[in-house]
């Protein structure tokens, strides 16, 4: 074997000729380094393989290529190059390329040449088969000027078949009777209707006849004929006689089927040679490899197996579209012992080849042969694949056409399965060292060093989206004495149980990782507050930890200590945040703390913060809320039309506590559903009692609803619910604020539709600090607007605020609504507010908030301040 490197360095020419050698290839080599060179050994030297480097400082490899390719396309042409990355093999491999070798996996070399080689030889003989194509079609057109001659009587049938072609077929001349329905009984039976339209076009439209179809042998086979034919009509238009020729086309049509299968082998060999360069992973290169089966290939199904890990049975690893049913169904059993599963599949792997079905309705191996040939599967193939001497899987091809597998295609089909095993190999092998570089072999959580790089991307994202996250250090408490206790492999047990457990409730395997030892880190990559934060690391250890471990026959009970950073508080690089957790880590180990703040006084805020909850929900069992009332008045009359309830805290150590000081808590702890539904009662009792005492004009009482009450999905509920207890006219509104209420609009108006439904009046609270499309105003189910005290305040000194006052007010009457002005606390604000027609104020002017005794009395005595 003659072998042309362009190559800069000799030794590197030198090595390349020794490892062929090594490997039993007989060769000879020449070495070139210049185009002008490159051009005249390739004339001269007449090489058989072209091996080229990518980049040299006199030559370039994609010139070379492109050289070879004009003046000598039939000459193998590989890379041997330690530079070319992924992109410039896709093109070189696309500009003619037979393969590329890196200079570092020089193992890959005298494979990827003898495969050059064979693909060289597969060439040629497809090229040889082409002029014979050629020269069978100039027979054809030869002998159509003397070929077979047959006629037809229309009326009798009578017909005449040349006895040459019957001959062609086998038979004696008086073997097949001269009569249209002896020659039709010959005809292959899926070429029948096709035949028979033609006759019919012809005798009834006049249109041309010429068909081509087979006849069955005396040896049971077909043979292809060509046929052309003219009619004769009579005075009527009917067909009378027909005549015609016919020729033998076996020779060629069987050419022109053999060609058309080694193309689309061919085709099939391209695309997967295309996809090991660029194949990711196994699903990736099972999957594609299926579909260019199917695509280029035209197989009607394609699937791919893989051998279970105990070796029992086949398991389906990917499969052309539409086929996962058919291969669902498929015994894909390997023990022989055992027919109910042991198939056509399982015999490919336990014989280690190929096995072929040539025919699906003569083969007896076919065990869902009416499945099979209702999809239209006529021949099909299982091929084994082998990694390092084992049998690892199967590729399976079913094709429309019996006969389809014959040694040629089949000699291509191995090797396809071959290069799909490769590359599986390579695969799996750079899957491998991947996986012991970035995970935990133990517990399979990300080690150190993959953690610090999502890490570090975390950190960015945060930092883009301007969020919190916070960076756990985990700690587990006793270990080493576990180990030595119960034993090494008891204590991996348990490093296994825990990582399970992380997982098993993880949103994200991603966030967790060992570091070493028992030593474990999470990432929370966002975070409301980090009283939030506690609760949720107080919830998560009672759950991984809370339940006791069975490791080694013994029940353990484990607990951890937790070191908390928080970005960007505690730092704002990942790094940093890794290690400020880790020192809070060992101080909560040394103090005996369950969980640490890396900053210590966060630690005493939230342990501050996680009290107050615990009061919150104490007050909330021990009836400690109150509801207090604030005055809405007529702006012009001052007399009560309605109050807003305002929730306050009476409690026994701390008095009455302001709300700013809890609200925000119990939104943020949920405690607000409860609590809000508890307002709501008992508004409706109070204003129930008051209708009681028989006052004449009962104010109808404001309730707000806050973000987390809106929502639930069973908010309209639990206001039905509130309001049962009450009159049959509930008297209650509701006060939402303005970028609540848009938050969902859709969803608010549906819900608020079924609100006013039950006799509650709506109102916008907060009006004008949000963004009202004017559109979905005017489609809401309120009553009345309330303009916001941080208007009202200024509205005096700031005319721009001024203009905004009255322009809400001229909006709302347009649309049929109250207006309600929060907020005033002077008789100017009030004088400028009737001027512009505000309907109701409300405000210290009038009236701070009282407890319902006060607002009782003040309606006893008229209601009006």
């Amino acid at each position: 074997m003659k072998i042309l490197l362009v190559e800069d360095e000799p030794n590197d020419a030198e090595l390349v000729l020794r490892l062929l050698r090594r490997a039993g290839v007989d060769c000879t080599g020449l070495r070139v380094d210049t185009e002008h060179e490159f051009r005249r050994q390739l004339s001269e030297f007449r090489p058989h393989v072209i091996l080229s480097d990518f980049s040299m400082p006199r030559f370039d490899g994609m010139t070379a290529l492109a050289i070879a390719h004009e003046l000598h396309p039939d000459i193998p042409f590989i890379f041997v190059s330690g530079t070319i990355g992924e992109e410039h093999a896709i093109r070189a491999l696309k500009n003619g390329a037979i393969d590329y070798v890196l200079k570092h996996d020089l193992v890959r070399l005298p494979p990827a040449v003898e495969r050059a080689l064979q693909d060289a030889k597969s060439s040629a003989e497809q090229r040889k088969m082409q002029d014979a194509l050629r020269h069978s079609e100039l027979r054809f057109r030869l002998a159509a000027s003397t070929g077979d001659v047959w006629d037809w009587t229309v009326a009798t049938g009578e017909t005449y078949l040349s006895h040459q072609w019957k001959s062609r077929l086998g038979y004696e001349d008086a073997e097949i009777e001269n009569t249209s329905a002896a020659w039709q009984a010959l005809l292959h039976p899926e070429d029948v209707s096709g035949v028979m339209q033609a006759f019919r076009d012809h005798l009834v439209r006049k249109m041309p006849y010429d068909v081509e179809y087979r006849a069955l042998t005396r040896s049971g086979d077909y043979r292809w004929s060509h046929s052309k034919g003219q009619a004769m009509w009579n005075a009527e238009g009917r067909a009378t006689y027909m005549a015609g020729s016919i020729v033998d086309i076996t020779e060629r049509k069987l050419a022109e089927i053999r060609l058309r299968r080694m193309n689309r082998v061919y085709a099939v060999l391209s695309g997967i040679n295309a996809l090991i360069v660029h194949a990711r992973d196994r699903d990736e290169l099972f999957r594609e490899a299926c579909r260019i089966a199917v695509k280029s290939g035209q197989f009607l199904l394609a699937w791919i197996g893989l051998v279970d890990r105990g070796g029992h049975r086949l398991l389906p690893a990917a499969c052309s579209e539409g086929g996962e049913d058919y291969v669902g169904l498929l015994p894909l059993g390997l023990d022989k012992n055992a027919p109910d599963s042991y198939a056509i599949p399982g015999r490919a792997v336990v014989e280690r080849q190929a096995v072929i079905v040539e025919d699906v309705i003569e083969d007896s191996r076919v065990i869902l042969k009416q499945e099979a040939l209702a999809r239209g599967f006529r021949s099909l193939t299982i091929i084994p694949i082998l990694v390092s001497g084992e049998v690892v899987g199967t590729l399976g091809l079913y094709a429309a056409e019996p006969g389809f597998f014959d040694d040629n295609e089949m000699q291509l089909l191995l090797g396809l399965a071959d290069d799909i095993a490769f590359a599986l190999d390579h695969i799996e092998k750079g899957e491998r060292l991947n996986y012991l570089a970035y995970y935990d072999e133990l517990t399979g959580l990300a080690n150190r060093a993959l953690f610090h790089e999502r890490l570090a991307q975390f950190v960015e994202t945060a930092k883009r989206e301007q969020r919190k996250l916070a960076v756990l250090s985990v700690d587990i408490d006793r270990f080493k004495m576990i180990n030595d206790s119960l034993g090494r492999p008891a204590g991996d047990e348990l490093l296994r149980e825990i990582a399970r457990r992380f997982l098993s409730r993880a949103a994200e395997a991603g966030r967790y990782a060992r570091i070493e030892g028992d030593h474990f880190a999470i990432v929370i990559p966002d975070i409301g507050s980090e009283e939030g934060l506690a609760r949720v690391i107080q919830q998560r250890s009672e759950e991984y930890f809370g339940v006791p471990f069975n490791v080694a026959g013994s029940e353990l009970r484990v607990a951890a200590r937790i070191g908390i950073a928080i970005y960007p508080n505690d730092g704002i690089e990942g790094d940093v945040l890794f290690r400020h957790a880790e020192a809070a880590v060992k101080k909560a180990k040394a103090r005996g703390e369950r969980y640490l703040f890396y900053a210590q006084e966060m630690t005493e805020k939230i342990a501050g913060t996680l009290a107050l909850e615990n009061r919150l929900r104490q007050a909330l069992e021990n009836e400690e809320f109150v509801l207090h009332y604030q005055p809405k008045v007529d702006a012009t009359t001052r007399r009560i039309l309605s109050v807003e309830a305002l929730i306050r805290w009476q409690s026994p150590e701390l008095g009455l506590v302001p709300p700013m000081q809890f609200i925000p808590l119990m939104e943020e702890t949920g405690l607000i559903l409860e609590v809000g539904a508890w307002a709501l009662r008992q508004a409706v009792l109070d204003h129930l009692h008051w209708t009681q005492l028989g006052f004449p004009d009962v104010p109808r009482i404001a309730v707000n609803v806050s973000q987390i009450q809106l929502r639930k999905k069973d908010f309209v509920d639990t206001v039905r619910a509130a309001i049962a207890g009450g009159a049959a006219s509930p008297g209650i509104d509701l006060e939402i604020t303005e970028s609540l209420v848009m938050e969902d609009i859709e969803e608010n108006i549906a819900k608020l539709n079924l609100i006013r439904d039950m006799g509650l009046s709506i109102a916008i609270d907060d009006f004008g600090t949000g963004y009202s499309s004017l559109r979905y105003l005017a489609k809401l189910p309120v009553q009345t607007l309330k303009i916001d005290r941080s208007f009202i305040i200024t509205m005096l000194e700031e005319p721009h605020t001024m203009t905004l006052v009255s322009t809400v007010i001229s909006l709302a009457h347009s649309l049929g609504l109250r207006v309600v002005a929060e907020g005033v606390d002077s008789e100017d604000q009030a004088a400028v507010l009737r001027r512009h027609g505000c309907d109701e104020m409300q405000g210290y002017l009038y009236s701070r908030p009282r407890p319902l005794r006060n607002i009782t009395a003040l309606l006893q005595q008229g209601g009006t301040l």
